[in-house]
Order: C-alpha cells, then sequence, then structure tokens
C-alpha cells in the first residue's frame, strides 16, 4: 500500500511537472511559428517587391517602344499628308494646264477669222444704204466675236511704239525711221493676244532701225556714185 501511495505521488508529480512545462513549451512553439510566419511574409514582401519592379521596368520599356511607334507613324502620316497635298495642287496645276492648252488651241484657231473681219472692216466703205446696212449686219457679228474672245480671257496687245520684246513681238521688218528710236515698234503687221496673262499668239510688227540710218546710207551712196563720176571724168581727161 505504501509503496502504491509511494507511486501515486511519483506520478503526480509527474503530472505536475508536465503541467509546469507546457506553458513554455507552448510559448516556445508559438514564438517560432510567428517568426515562421514573419519570415514567410517577408520573403513574400520581397518576392511581391521584385515582381513589381520587372512590371514596372517592363512596362516602361513597352511605353518607350510605344512611344518610338508613335513617333514613327506620325512622322509617315505628314510625309503621307504632304505628299498627298503636293499630289492634289500638281493635279489642279496640270488640269488647269491641260484647260489653257485646250482653250488655246481652239482660240488659235479662231483668230484667222477675226484678223479677215479686221481686214474687211478696213477695206469697206459702204457708201449706199444697203451697203451700210450689210457694214452695220458685219459689225454687229465682229463685236459679238470679240466680245466671246473676251469672256475667254483674251485680249489684244497694244504694240506700236513699244519698245521690242521678243518674248511678246515678232520683227518681220526693219527699217529706219525718223519718228521711233531703235528697237521700237513702227507698225503692227499682225494683232498679237494674251490668254490669261500669257502669250496666245505673237505680234508680227515692223522695227526700226533708229533715226538717221537712212540719210546715212544716202551719203553713201551719193558719196560712191560721185566717186564713180570723178572717176569716170578723170578716165576721159586721160584720153
Amino acid at each position: 500500500m505504501i509503496e502504491n501511495q509511494s507511486d501515486n505521488i511519483d506520478n503526480k508529480e509527474n503530472d505536475v511537472s508536465t503541467q509546469d512545462n507546457s506553458p513554455e513549451d507552448r510559448s516556445s512553439t508559438q514564438n517560432s511559428t510567428t517568426e515562421n510566419d514573419e519570415l514567410s511574409s517577408q520573403k513574400t514582401e520581397e518576392i511581391n517587391t521584385e515582381e513589381l519592379k520587372n512590371t514596372i521596368s517592363n512596362n516602361d520599356a513597352r511605353l518607350e517602344q510605344l512611344e518610338k511607334e508613335h513617333e514613327t507613324l506620325k512622322n509617315q502620316y505628314v510625309r503621307i499628308s504632304a505628299d498627298f497635298d503636293n499630289f492634289r495642287k500638281r493635279q489642279s496645276r496640270d488640269q488647269d494646264d491641260l484647260k489653257i492648252q485646250l482653250v488655246s488651241k481652239t482660240l488659235t484657231a479662231i483668230l484667222p477669222i477675226v484678223d479677215n473681219f479686221e481686214r474687211a472692216r478696213q477695206q469697206l466703205k459702204p457708201e449706199s444704204e444697203e451697203a451700210q446696212a450689210l457694214h452695220r449686219s458685219y459689225q454687229g457679228l465682229y463685236k459679238q466675236l470679240v466680245e466671246v474672245l473676251k469672256q475667254q480671257g483674251v485680249s489684244p496687245m497694244r504694240v506700236v511704239g513699244q519698245q521690242f520684246d521678243p518674248n511678246l513681238h515678232e520683227a518681220v521688218l526693219r527699217e529706219p525711221s525718223e519718228e521711233f528710236e531703235e528697237d521700237f515698234i513702227i507698225e503692227e503687221l499682225q494683232r498679237g493676244y494674251h490668254l490669261e496673262g500669257k502669250v496666245l499668239r505673237h505680234a508680227l510688227v515692223k522695227v526700226s532701225m533708229g533715226p538717221g540710218k537712212q540719210n546715212s546710207q544716202q551719203e553713201v551712196e551719193k558719196d560712191t556714185v560721185e566717186g564713180d563720176v570723178d572717176s569716170e571724168a578723170n578716165t576721159s581727161e586721160n584720153v
């Protein structure tokens, strides 16, 4: 009995000892768990921070690439827009030039008719009433033709008394003149015309050689004749 009591006492002491050690062990276990959690959380934060840095770096690189692509596309758009604008202007200019060429060709074919009207007007001298009526009809047709030419942008040149310009005039004759200086137009032989500021047909003109040249030529001829006469006279005397 005593032994059993002794064993019970020992068991109770062991139980008490076990109970006394249990809170410390639990505290140690909890601390270890907390430390492990903190380490795990720290590692997780480090991983997340590294991933975030990588993501930001990738986004920055992607943004830089997109900015370069945007700048390239912008430059291409500016070039294409400029090329299209130049193409549109060139097309418009070519169409205008083609229109002027076609109009010029047509009007150039009509100008000889105008010349004939003007020659007839200068030659006709109506005397009878019937001739005057015919002349008035002719004048009406001529005015209509001139009005049509004006509407198309055609205007006649005024050349007499103007200085000769090879870009506007074509010299057919040159002769001395006491009235006009050299290279000035004496007479208009065929009227020239402008079309929208451009030459439609050059004017055929007679150009002055300047005053005094005719007299000089006559004096040279006179001197030549007098020289021949003197020569013949000397020959007769010698004979």
